[in-house]
């Protein structure tokens, strides 16, 4: 256990009085699904983000599937992307019949090789969907400059990402600014911020922007919340097919007192990453990740390649007899059973790279609230777990 005999989670959402307080206010006004708190939320987001409209959902996986449907993707069209990202990345281009493209990530990170891009590129190719893993942009401009080349629309997974900045011509710009052509944001509670669980869809595109709004409530023509205002009887239409992707107005009242948490957040979990990195580059082979010039992560997640020969699971099974909680590196979804079958993805490239990420790799616990006591407690207990192991294979 850790020196004050408590355990230190991987992560931890902030929520006090002020989130209690909001969701009291939507429960007292009688109105508790999508409305009024939904649609201040999104322009709260995209007045943040800087973007020029912000659609709600039900989680970041709706997002994406309504993110790659307004691009028309479908049966038949294939999309490049990682496979070292959460499983639903891959899932929401299959939901639309597609193919998911795997090519591998930069050597010297978690996030896609842009130079990999190109030579993934078919005649069957319908986007590129880029994930800003674990909070670190990816090379947004170069993915851009491939797309732009072969005349392809780009979806960035931007699910971990919420506030963090790339420099573009020289200022900085939130990720989920009109760069791309749709950014998908999720608010889990494994998020920077958090709404219980829910999405976001930003654009510049007002016609993406209506599809996603008539399709996220079951295609209906008109919302409940205009025909529960009229002074006139309103019938609805259903002209097209359509989803339950709608976020609830209790999520939304949640999530508007978090973003006005969000930059205090931000610079409190950057803070902590400086601190993980001040204290743990000294440990021989550990390599602690990299922040590219031109990027500001969120620092969502903080992971650390470890060094070579050491067992992954032990070094973890050890960290927690001691009271830290840690997880593995990043999935690789075509190792994965429902990626078995023939068909299934194609592989772009090689993925030794993806595959050694998530076998050699390892989060740390890192959230807002986190004491120095705590991440010393973290940063003694991976010297003294390392420094077992070099000693072991020093006299084996």
């Amino acid at each position: 256990m850790t020196s004050a005999g408590r355990s230190v989670p991987i992560a931890k959402p902030l929520l006090d009085e002020r989130e209690i307080e909001a969701a009291r206010r939507v429960v007292m006004s009688g109105w508790v699904t999508q409305g009024p708190e939904v649609a201040a939320f999104e322009n709260e987001f995209a007045g943040f983000v800087g973007a020029a409209h912000a659609c709600a959902v039900s989680n970041c996986t709706t997002a994406l599937h309504l993110a790659l449907k307004a691009l028309g993707v479908g049966p038949g069209d294939e999309v490049v992307t990682v496979s070292h990202t959460f499983i639903a990345t891959a899932n929401a281009i299959r939901y639309c019949g597609a193919v998911p493209v795997f090519v591998d990530i930069e050597p010297d990170g978690y996030n896609v090789d842009p130079g990999l891009v190109a030579s993934a590129v078919t005649n069957s190719t319908r986007a590129i969907l880029c994930v800003h893993q674990l909070g670190m942009p990816c090379d947004l401009g170069r993915i851009m400059e491939i797309a732009a080349v072969h005349g392809l629309p780009v979806i960035e997974d931007a699910a971990c990402a919420i506030g963090s900045e790339i420099s573009v011509d020289g200022t900085w710009q939130k990720i989920g600014a009109p760069r791309a052509d749709i950014a998908c944001f999720s608010f889990h509670p494994r998020k920077v911020i958090t709404t219980g669980d829910g999405g976001m869809l930003t654009t510049a595109n007002p016609d993406f922007d209506h599809q996603f709004r008539l399709w996220r409530q079951h295609g209906m023509s008109i919302s409940d919340t205009v025909r529960h205002g009229s002074q006139q009887v309103i019938y609805e239409t259903y002209p097209e097919l359509g989803y339950n992707y709608r976020m609830t107005d209790l999520q939304a009242a949640i999530g508007r007192e978090q973003l006005g948490r969000l930059p205090d957040i931000v610079a409190k979990r950057r803070w902590l990453a400086q601190q993980y990195d001040q204290h743990l580059g000294d440990i021989p082979g550990l390599k602690t990740p990299v922040e590219p010039e031109w990027a500001r992560s969120n620092w969502q997640s903080y992971c650390v390649k470890l060094p070579a020969s050491v067992d992954q699971r032990g070094v973890m099974q050890a960290l927690l007899d001691r009271g830290i909680s840690t997880r593995r590196g990043i999935m690789n979804i075509h190792l994965e059973q429902a990626y078995a079958a023939p068909g299934s993805f194609r592989r772009a490239s090689s993925l030794d790279g993806s595959v050694a990420a998530q076998n050699g790799s390892i989060i740390l616990p890192l959230y807002a609230q986190m004491t120095s006591d705590e991440q010393m407690s973290v940063v003694d207990a991976l010297h003294d777990v390392l420094g077992q192991r070099r000693a072991i294979a020093a006299n084996a």
